[in-house]
């Protein structure tokens, strides 16, 4: 093991980045993320683990810096400067190739990360995405990301991917065998090609600036009133605040089934004598751990693995034995004299198909859990600044598992800390709890077995605590608007996250899949757009535009499983004249999103039309619901009912309208979009919708607030759970400061989004185009 200490990593970047023009250093805007704070750097990222038992520690000396003639430097990516000095600076401390290999793995795989973070170009600056409580929509949340690989990428665990419940459900996950297939076509070829770029150390974007800042791309976004929500509920006056400034400003504790909030309190291991020792993790080399993973997933020629026992105890063989079964599933182990010494092989049962057999959820190792524990091992997850569906890819990397062995009620936004319950099948307690040791912005805690998995919507909702800066209203303004957010609440609008980021909506996607546009389809997804986008994806769609060749487009991604590269992949494998079957390459829920975001464009623009027409009142033909039932609200019983009880319907084939004028606005608007709203049903069964309904106001529970007064930005204003772990005390607040924020607590039903809290007390768009515009006349 060695230490870095994090005061030398941030003057090495801190010299790369001066090295660089004016022009060419990260902006100070909404492109660059907020800096980290003390609270958020968890699972020791100074630390290297070095499990190899031949590895010697280095000791690293203050940092000296080789002389080099800056315009050289000036013209290099700010990550490979970076990494110039680093390697200088390892042999300097008595880097070895070879012997440190798996520490300096280790540490790239960790620096890649920060730097991904200091120089990247964020999408997500200030309020930019924010929380959606949707617990029944996963793949909205399923975005591509990259994870550094830390200490167990050759060695302790993981295989990369998502989606609950099979592999192909989510993009961005490589699959576990790569199988022998007779015939490949180009497009396979180039996703393989994808997943061996998306493993190197080369900066993801590898892109160079854009002649835009991001407040000015961001000028082409949508705003709230483009998607339908232009109601308040409240009268009293607004304010501005900038919301989500940092992404610890955000924090969500989920509601499980049960009404409690989860919490991360606890990160002890359940005592189990059937768990194997600790040296499970550390008595592999890095090169037998390398091996080992070439044995297990077909990478080379070997049929089996020998390991020499140095050490011969019929102790340290049965570490080894557990080593091997518990690191590498599918493999099996038996003991061998040769020459006089031992020897641990390991080798596969019965060929491929017994190691896809195992790595199913459905045939896990039975013979290694033991009968009398739960089967599912349930766990308290902290992240930061990761949506769900990334956080599940990492772990089940690197526990070298599938991802559709994990369960949890509802997906967690990614810029935030969030606070939930997964359950993973057959994973011990221990080796979760290993994952603490090397994992960045990951806690894994308050462990416990059990008999049955989670399910998408058993919670009972969110518990969010937000921060909202430099605010400009006065006491009594916060006064007002919060105790009408308690008393009242807000409109229940699908907030803008629903809709996309860029110039393109997805409810447009979702419509042409609706009126069995399919050329329309396919030209929007793929189309070049004005607005903020990754420069691969720009050359890709230019690409596009140009020579109308998937597979040229295609070769212009790194990352080949995001929604496009799916789509070009599809009409490389299926041809131009069959995009219906390219576009079913694309993951189920992630083309459900698009006519689910339809539907709430609709929805939104109908419940602004009902508020206009009626106001804050239930009337005579406005729908309740009774059980899961909706019923009519006649008007002899019009007084047994509140504004709280009214809903109205998405729009599909097995709802009814509301019985006033509003029920003839939706057949306006659909037949406006050639749809007929008497006939929802679609040729391709997964596009018919049955609709749904949903109430049109929404009154929070547990509110609380307080307003403090700070005067450095970059503090945090509260604990979050691992602060309180670590026994940090809570901030102390002057009672003046150069800045006020306003620290919101409040609790929120499934699939209902906190910033339409916000905005109801700000009285303010929460688009991004208007908070970034916000964000940068702040910062300015």
């Amino acid at each position: 093991m060695f230490n870095c200490r994090r005061g030398w990593f941030f003057r090495v970047t801190r010299a790369a980045t001066s090295l660089q023009r004016p022009e060419q250093r990260p902006r100070p805007l909404a492109t660059r993320p907020a800096p980290r704070p003390r609270s958020q750097a968890l699972g020791s990222p100074q630390t290297i683990l070095s499990p190899g038992r031949e590895n010697q520690p280095l000791s690293l000396s203050p940092l000296q810096f080789p002389s080099v003639a800056g315009p050289v430097f000036c013209r290099v990516q700010p990550t490979c400067f970076v990494l110039v000095f680093i390697h200088h600076y390892l042999l300097q401390a008595g880097y070895v190739p070879g012997r440190h290999s798996g520490s300096l793995k280790c540490f790239l795989g960790a620096l890649k990360m920060e730097i991904t973070e200091m120089t990247g170009v964020s999408l997500k600056r200030g309020s930019l995405a924010v929380e959606d409580n949707d617990s029944v929509a996963p793949a909205e949340a399923a975005k591509r990301q990259k994870v550094s690989e830390c200490c167990l990428t050759k060695g302790q665990d993981g295989l990369e991917n998502d989606s609950p419940p099979s592999s192909e459900n989510v993009p961005g996950l490589p699959e576990a065998v790569h199988t022998k297939e007779g015939k490949k076509d180009s497009a396979a070829q180039l996703d393989i090609e994808g997943e061996e770029e998306e493993d190197g150390l080369s900066e993801e974007g590898d892109e160079e600036e854009e002649a835009e800042s991001f407040a000015d791309m961001m000028k082409h976004g949508l705003t709230e009133l483009d998607v339908g929500i232009t109601k308040f509920v409240s009268s009293h006056q607004g304010f501005s605040g900038i919301l989500k400034e940092r992404y610890s400003d955000f924090v969500v504790h989920e509601i499980g089934k049960d009404g409690r909030i989860s919490h991360l309190d606890d990160l002890s291991v359940p005592v189990d004598d059937e768990d194997p020792s600790e040296d499970v993790f550390t008595v592999l080399t890095d090169e037998e751990k390398q091996r080992l993973e070439e044995l297990q997933l077909f990478k080379n020629k070997e049929t089996s693995v020998a390991i020499e026992v140095v050490e011969d105890t019929k102790e340290k063989r049965t570490v080894i034995h557990q080593a091997i079964k518990s690191l590498y599933p599918g493999l099996e182990t038996k003991t061998e004299d040769r020459e006089g010494k031992k020897y641990i092989v390991a080798y596969h049962a019965a060929g491929q198909k017994a190691l896809a057999k195992v790595r199913t959820a459905a045939d896990p190792r039975k013979h290694s859990w033991p009968k009398s524990r739960g089967s599912y091992c349930h766990f308290v997850l902290y992240k930061e600044n990761k949506d769900t569906m990334d956080a599940i890819n990492v772990l089940s990397k690197y526990l070298r598992v599938k991802p559709n062995i994990f369960s949890y009620m509802g997906t967690k936004d990614k810029r935030a800390i969030t606070v939930q319950e997964i359950a993973v099948l057959k994973i011990t307690a221990q080796r979760l709890a290993h994952l603490n040791k090397c994992l960045m912005n990951f806690k894994l805690g308050n462990f416990s077995y059990q008999k049955s998995p989670l399910k998408l919507g058993e919670l009972q909702g969110n518990h969010f605590t937000v921060v909202l800066r430099n605010i400009t209203g006065t006491d009594d303004q916060v006064q007002q608007a919060m105790n009408s957010l308690k008393e009242i609440g807000f409109i229940n609008y699908y907030g803008m996250q629903r809709f996309g980021t860029t110039a393109v909506p997805t409810y447009e996607v979702g419509r042409a899949i609706l009126q069995n546009s399919w050329a329309e389809v396919m030209d929007l997804i793929l189309k070049p757009r004005s607005g903020a986008e990754k420069g691969y994806l720009v050359r890709c769609r230019e690409e596009w535009a140009k020579t109308k060749d998937p597979a040229a487009a295609l070769r212009k991604l790194p990352v080949k499983r995001c929604v496009e590269g799916q789509l070009l992949r599809g009409l490389s494998k299926y041809g131009m004249k069959n995009i219906v079957s390219a576009f079913g390459i694309i993951p189920r829920n992630n083309r459900l999103m698009y006519i689910h975001s339809y539907q709430s464009y609709v929805w939104n623009n109908m419940v602004s039309k009902r508020i206009e027409e009626y106001g804050l009142k239930p009337v005579p033909g406005d729908l309740a619901l009774k059980g899961a039932t909706a019923t009519y609200i006649e008007e002899d019983d019009v007084h047994s009912y509140s504004i709280h009880d009214v809903v109205m319907p998405l729009p599909g084939f097995d709802v009814i309208y509301p019985k006033h004028k509003i029920s003839e606005a939706y057949r306006e608007m659909l037949t406006a979009d050639n749809l007929d709203i008497d006939n929802m049903r679609h040729k391709i069964r997964d596009y018919s919708l049955s609709g749904a309904y949903r109430k049109i106001i929404i009154r929070p529970q547990n509110v609380s607030w307080e307003v403090v007064a700070y005067d450095d930005p970059k503090i945090p204003l509260f604990n979050t759970d691992v602060d309180n772990l670590e026994g940090k005390p809570p901030p102390v607040f002057a009672s003046e400061g150069k800045y006020r924020a306003l620290k919101m607590d409040f609790s929120l039903p499934p699939s209902t989004y906190a910033t339409m809290a916000i905005r109801e007390v700000l009285k303010m768009d929460t688009s991004i185009k208007n908070q970034t515009q916000l964000n940068t006349t702040w910062l300015r």
